[in-house]
């Protein structure tokens, strides 16, 4: 995983010698090769099993952690070794855990979690299980330090492990298959489907951001942590636009061509801005929306990162998942674009049970929040408050192909209880070209096709 020769273990993280064949480290009590107790609780036999786990594993605790490069960005890794108590927490585990998060804090390091564990340690009761509280502190000092967190879920992520290092996390990688749940498989209901348990259920209703094969692991932590540790304070620059190169002459034109089908939608514009990107999935609540892209890029030796509209309905999940990326830009210091196009937020029934006001509501408030500069492209239809969420206050500009409108003309004529023949005057009168938006200081300018 890591570039060869360079990981350094932290203090009390090296593997063990055999009993008896080295002398005390400094940091080590010279009693630390001598058989351990049965912990605070007394638990019969658990002394014996950690030997045991020494001796089959050559580490004295379920987590080792040190500082490695990984395609040349210096990182804090923390690896579970499963094998040592199925790579359970414990109190010494949370020592070396505070041990290496305070290290990323020192050296300004991102946090590289790979995850393979199956919980707290039953045999030291309460004091295993409230290390999840001293992890999740830990992870907040680094967050506020402006320090990324990345997890990759390995075969399994369960209990603990997953509801802090891994769920936690700034991005959440898993490996094909892996078992990721709050609940082992042991503790789970009889009847639960086992899918919703897997590295790819959770990838499906938002929690993770990709399944990577083994074979591909190195090459996408090298790239996220390229993107994630190179803070940049100049706004992104506006894409060119694709499509047309001339303003529509009248509202309803403008609309019609908004909606052509072979109109260049997000994705044209994002393979164009960007070197390379990768895509961050999901809200966190159970949600994806596949009309909007979220994530960041490589371009000309800068990260950016991206929210973009798709041209569909933009569900709660898609609001939600560009206020998770705007934030978490905004917290690394990485600017951010953001490209509108859609006819509006969705609004059926499962949209409102799934909170669309809220999620609309929470993405305004992390706009409008944000610190690192925000750049808005209209490359579409900008159909009303959903439009708007994704719009950077005061540094929107609009391609020729593109219309901003508090409403859509078909439902404002509905609303006006005028005739469906006068669709195309409501569109004039709402004053929704690019040119009409220019003229009321709503646009900082129509930029042209290349």
């Amino acid at each position: 995983m890591t570039d060869a020769g360079t990981f350094q273990p932290l203090p009390g993280s090296e593997p063990a010698e055999p009993p008896g064949t080295a002398e005390p480290r400094p940091e080590e009590p010279a009693t630390a090769l001598s058989p351990p107790d049965d912990g605070p609780l007394r638990w019969d036999g658990y002394g014996a099993a950690r030997a045991r786990a020494t001796e089959s594993t050559g580490e004295r605790e379920s987590v080792v952690c040190g500082t490695a490069a990984i395609g040349g960005t210096r990182t804090v890794v923390i690896s579970f070794e499963f094998r040592y108590l199925g790579g359970s927490l414990g109190s010494r585990t949370g020592d070396r855990l505070e041990a290496a998060y305070t290290r990323a804090r020192e050296l300004r390091l991102p946090v590289v979690s790979l995850i393979a564990t199956g919980g707290s340690r039953m045999q030291e009761g309460m004091l295993a299980l409230t290390q999840l509280q001293r992890i999740a502190g830990q992870s907040t000092l680094n967050r506020a330090a402006g320090l990324p967190q990345l997890a990759v879920l390995r075969d399994p992520t369960t209990g603990g492990g997953w509801a802090t290092l891994g769920a936690g996390a700034d991005v959440v990688l898993a490996l094909p298959g892996a078992q990721v749940g709050f609940a082992g498989s042991r503790v789970r209901p009889a009847d639960a489907d086992p899918s919703a348990y897997t590295a790819e259920g959770q990838l499906a209703t938002g929690h993770v951001d990709a399944v990577v094969p083994p074979e591909q692991l190195r090459g996408t932590l090298a790239r996220w942590l390229r993107l994630l540790t190179t803070p940049d304070e100049e706004p992104a620059p506006v894409p060119a636009a694709q499509g047309a190169g001339d303003p529509p002459d009248s509202g309803w034109s403008a609309v019609q061509r908004t909606r052509a089908p072979e109109r260049p939608r997000a994705d044209a514009y994002l393979d164009t801005y960007f070197d390379w990107r990768e895509d961050i999935s999901g809200d966190r609540c159970g949600g994806v929306d596949d009309g909007v892209r979220c994530g960041f890029g490589h371009r000309a030796g800068r990260t950016v990162a991206y929210a973009a509209q798709c041209g569909t309905a933009t569900r709660p999940a898609g609001f939600r998942t560009a206020a998770r990326l705007v934030r978490l830009a905004d917290r690394l210091g990485i600017p951010v674009l953001t490209l509108v196009d859609t006819p509006g937020a969705a609004n059926d029934a499962e949209a409102e049970r799934s909170g669309a006001g809220a999620a609309i509501a929470d993405l305004f408030a992390a706009m409008a929040a944000a610190r690192t500069p925000l750049t808005s492209l209209l490359i579409g239809e900008g159909g009303s408050g959903g439009a708007l969420a994704l719009a950077a206050p005061g540094r929107l500009w609009a391609t020729p192909d593109s219309y901003f409108s508090v409403i859509a003309p078909e439902l404002a004529t509905a609303i006006l209880k005028r005739s469906p023949s006068e669709v195309p005057h409501t569109a004039d009168q709402l004053h929704l070209r690019p040119q009409d938006l220019m003229s009321l200081g709503l646009i900082r300018g129509i930029v042209p096709a290349n």
